[in-house]
């Protein structure tokens, strides 16, 4: 499956379609457009200043020099595979409401059970209504279990409950879903610090994954808010949804680069096979298709 349909082309299309060589009107335009996808100034300037130090490149071999600079800003950030070796392991799950978390939860509860995994769910967010109906929904949905508490609980308290029961039932995956906005946002960052700490005490040997879910739609607000969910629960991957809609993408370079934070899978449509591993290639061959 492509990450684009036809109808949908990537943010650097057109550029070559008059392409005579790299001079500075060809890299001005190119770094504009880098700019109007999203990709932010401080990544635009890189790519272009180091296509600008390659010599003696004609044709496609611009665009293929292209794919590699933004492929490796990509992946200078690190593997986009997860790292789930232990048992259990734990996902944390977190990102602003509306971004589709509840929904990339159901469709890695249905991956990891397809594989035969034991998998469970926490329903850590407790202040946004029908947030644990809506996760029981999915582990019905997919043969996963799940932990919750009433609206209004305690969320280190339902991951607490949670760690007990992983342990308890042999369970390989728990994952965790958590608020995406309080009152304030100190205090949504708060909650998530302390839900880190849990896990941390009660599920010392475990590997985790803290996968922040952007909407690929967010531009660059994208960065601001991986900065902030960064600094209070450590992110180690991005997960980025509604990359099949109008959304450009190109926020991941910036995140990639100035973060250091990989991205670790994308979400391509609605449905639960929808959810795919992220290939640094791939997704830049298809911006400069």
């Amino acid at each position: 499956m492509a990450l684009f349909s036809d109808k949908k082309k990537g943010f650097l299309s057109g550029l070559f379609s008059a392409f005579s060589g790299v001079d500075e009107d060809f890299l001005d335009e190119l770094e504009e457009k880098l700019i109007l996808a999203d990709a932010g100034v401080e990544t635009a300037e890189q790519a272009v200043e180091a296509l600008r130090q390659q010599k003696g490149l004609k044709g496609d071999q611009v665009r293929q020099k292209l794919i590699d600079i933004l492929t490796e800003l990509m992946e200078k950030a690190g593997p986009p595979e997860l790292t789930l070796n232990t048992k259990p392991s734990v996902i944390l799950m977190v990102g602003v409401n509306g971004v589709g978390k509840t929904t990339t939860i159901g469709k890695l509860a249905k991956r990891y059970v397809q594989d035969g995994k034991k998998v469970l769910l926490c329903a850590a967010d407790t202040f946004r209504a029908a947030a644990s109906e809506q996760l029981g929904i999915w582990a019905k949905r997919t043969g996963a279990e799940i932990v919750r508490h009433g609206e209004g609980g305690d969320p280190g308290a339902v991951v607490f409950d949670g760690c007990n029961a992983v342990k308890a039932r042999g369970t390989d995956i728990m994952i965790v879903d958590t608020a995406g906005r309080l009152h304030n946002k100190q205090n949504l960052m708060n909650e998530l610090t302390k839900i880190t700490k849990v896990l941390s005490r009660e599920l010392p040997e475990a590997d985790r994954e803290i996968l922040l879910v952007l909407d690929a739609t967010t531009g660059q607000n994208g960065l601001i808010q991986a900065e902030q969910f960064a600094k209070a629960a450590g992110v180690t991957g991005i997960v980025l949804t509604k990359l099949d809609g109008t959304a450009k993408g190109g926020v991941v370079f910036s995140i990639a680069s100035r973060l250091g934070v990989p991205v670790k899978l994308v979400g391509v449509g609605e449905g639960a096979d929808d959810l795919r591993p992220f290939d640094a290639r791939e997704f830049a061959e298809a911006m400069v298709q």
